[in-house]
């Protein structure tokens, strides 16, 4: 998982990963899905239930990656899929995801799967660790 986190543009550890999904998925409001071709993990998946005060209840596609050599082969679809089932059995009526604009390809995927673009906004992100 951590090779493919860094091949999405997120260099990890297996540390890194082991130590974020413990912590993730003992919250309760993760889910987390993996591919396997030949006993090795080629894609996964994390999707996390959301609630908010204006919007309620939904779930987000938090990540997605399948190994650059095995894409066009189904298994985003797949994982996706278990996404999607993984939000309706938990009472979701939306499951969103967020992809970067550089991203066009992951576009064209989801918008093949039936997902529209509702939204386009900008991210500000701001340190706030202190020393």
């Amino acid at each position: 998982m951590a090779v493919l986190a860094g091949q999405l543009g997120y260099p990890s550890t297996e540390s890194d990963i082991r130590t974020r999904l413990a912590a993730l998925t003992a919250r309760g409001d993760h889910g987390f899905h993996v591919v396997e071709v030949q006993g090795v993990v080629v894609g996964w998946i994390g999707v996390r239930a959301e609630l908010s005060l204006e919007g309620g209840g939904y779930a987000e596609i938090v990540g997605l990656i399948v190994d650059e050599h095995h894409r066009g082969k189904g298994l985003g679809e797949d994982l996706v899929a278990a996404a999607e089932e993984w939000a309706a059995k938990r009472g979701a009526k939306r499951l969103r995801v967020r992809s970067n604009v550089i991203r066009e390809r992951a576009h064209r995927f989801y918008e093949r799967l039936g997902y529209t673009i509702t939204k386009k906004q900008a991210v500000f992100d701001k340190d706030v660790e202190q020393d």
